[in-house]
């Protein structure tokens, strides 16, 4: 089994088609075939709408339909996370099962999914999540759990673990995602990917979620390469109408920051635990040690130092009753939108329990939270000030755990706190609306793959996409397949 397109990321896909060497159609009938011989093997997509696809591709042949002839990603197949990413009209479940049995179609489009479909991409469908996106493993009960193309026993990372597996695998080149905790950046370590998490009021999030009422969560993409991750940026960056906050608007198109120069950065290397003086599990410290050698090799000054605030427990109190409200509050728009209150019945152990306690939060405590995690970026955020230009991290605390692992669901808080020391790195940029990316840098002792991630100062995903291409260039990941591969 195997196709040529396959192994061609996005910005080559869409070469294809600008040159006449391929047509939307061709390109949209090898993907569909690549999903239909993988999903039965790693069930990373939820539902499809083939049909529509490739009414869609038909009309994008002739430059026509939801992009025109120009469009940077005209024809270049796509999936969607079933998380926050709406087509009116079509299905999506959130991975709840209530949902799911409901048959629930969304209402509206989202601006990014619009966004998605202006630039030319098709498609194919949506890929799995746990439910509500909650766990750091996409294991719902809803669709059961998408298996990691690089050993089918193990977790692809959460939330965007659908996604996440199906780019990996080569069903598509790039797919959709979000990160609230760590979504995109942990999927992508697990399954050997580009995971770049943008900076708050980067991408709009509307108009059916809301910057100020869901503060943690960025809506983007996964995808192989460092330079459609640019290209991608391009298109789905820059504001929507009543969007809250607006990160600064680039000074170029991102695409071209692939390959300039980013001079001589100071970069801190953090590979202990937070709030401790062990180091992570040995596979991480070794792929955030070898992409510091590379970037010292590059030009750049790396040191041993991270933010204090790091090691601080006290974010932790600001992050979990945000998380646990965010909970109870999607359970009642959720029930809302069924016309029935959602019971203990019709949701998962944990997020019941986080429910709970979520509503248990009140507002005053609510809005100390806010304000507690604000102090703590200010104080996180200061090492930046102080003259500092990346922190480089692993991007997980160990390797990709079996499945079953962190999703348990006779002691869902069991799977909940192991979480915590899986990805210890990632949820603090998601409460300082910072850009970080998780860069498939090496593999562990298993043959999985281990990240590194690069954290940058809010606003600079123009530093990320430089000094990520410079990395990409001195160790290239772009040949490397996992077992299960079209």
């Amino acid at each position: 089994m195997g196709d040529d397109l396959a192994h061609l990321d996005a910005t080559a896909q869409a070469a294809l088609v600008r040159s006449g060497d391929a047509t939307p159609t061709e390109l949209v009938n090898a993907a569909i075939a690549r999903v239909e011989a993988l999903q039965p093997k790693l069930n990373a997509l939820t539902t499809t709408r083939f049909d529509r696809a490739l009414e869609e591709a038909a009309l994008s042949d002739q430059g026509k339909g939801l992009a025109g002839q120009d469009a940077p990603f005209r024809g270049v197949p796509f999936l969607v996370k079933d998380l926050a990413m709406p087509l009116a009209g079509e299905p999506a479940h959130e991975g709840m099962r209530a949902l799911k049995e409901s048959g629930y179609t969304a209402p509206v489009t989202s601006y990014l999914a619009r966004r998605w479909q202006a630039a030319g991409f098709i498609i194919l469908g949506r890929t799995n999540t746990p439910e509500l996106g909650i766990m750091p493993t996409t294991e719902p009960e809803a669709y059961g759990p998408t298996r990691n193309p690089w050993n089918t026993d193990r977790s692809s990372g959460g939330s965007s673990g659908g996604s996440a597996a199906a780019v990996a695998s080569g069903m598509v080149p790039a797919a959709h995602a979000s990160d609230g905790g760590g979504s995109i950046r942990i999927p992508a370590a697990c399954c050997g990917l580009v995971g770049l998490k943008t900076s708050r009021g980067r991408i709009s999030v509307g108009p059916g979620s809301g910057e100020i009422a869901r503060p943690l969560s960025i809506q983007f993409a996964l995808t192989r390469t460092v330079r459609d991750a640019a290209a991608m940026l391009d298109v789905a960056a820059g504001p929507e109408a009543g969007d809250p906050f607006v990160a600064p608007a680039p000074s170029r198109p991102y695409r071209d920051e692939v390959g300039a120069d980013p001079g001589s950065l100071r970069i801190g290397l953090m590979t202990t635990m937070p709030g401790s003086a062990e180091n992570v599990h040995p596979d991480g410290v070794a792929a955030a040690e070898t992409a510091a050698r590379l970037l010292e090799a590059a030009g750049h000054t790396i040191e041993i130092a991270h933010p204090e605030a790091f090691d601080n427990p006290e974010r932790l109190d600001a992050f979990i009753p945000i998380w646990s409200a965010m909970a109870a509050s999607n359970l009642a728009i959720w029930g809302r939108a069924l016309g029935r209150e959602l019971g203990q019945d019709d949701v998962e152990p944990l997020t019941w329990l986080l429910a709970e306690h979520g509503r248990g939060v009140g507002a005053v405590a609510y809005t100390d939270a806010l304000f507690a995690m604000q102090s703590f970026s200010r104080r996180f955020m200061q090492w930046w000030f102080d003259g500092w230009d990346l922190l480089l991290t692993p991007s997980l605390g160990e390797p990709p755990p079996e499945l079953g692992v962190l999703s348990t669901p006779d002691d869902p808080f069991v799977g909940y706190g192991r979480g915590a020391t899986f990805t210890p790195y990632t949820p603090a940029c998601n409460q300082n609306g910072q850009p970080a990316i998780s860069l498939p840098i090496a593999q562990g002792s298993d043959g999985m793959p281990a990240g590194a991630q690069l954290v940058a100062d809010y606003g600079r995903e123009d530093v990320l996409l430089q000094v990520a291409a410079q990395l990409e260039a001195a160790a290239p990941w772009a040949n490397r397949r996992p077992g299960v591969h079209a």
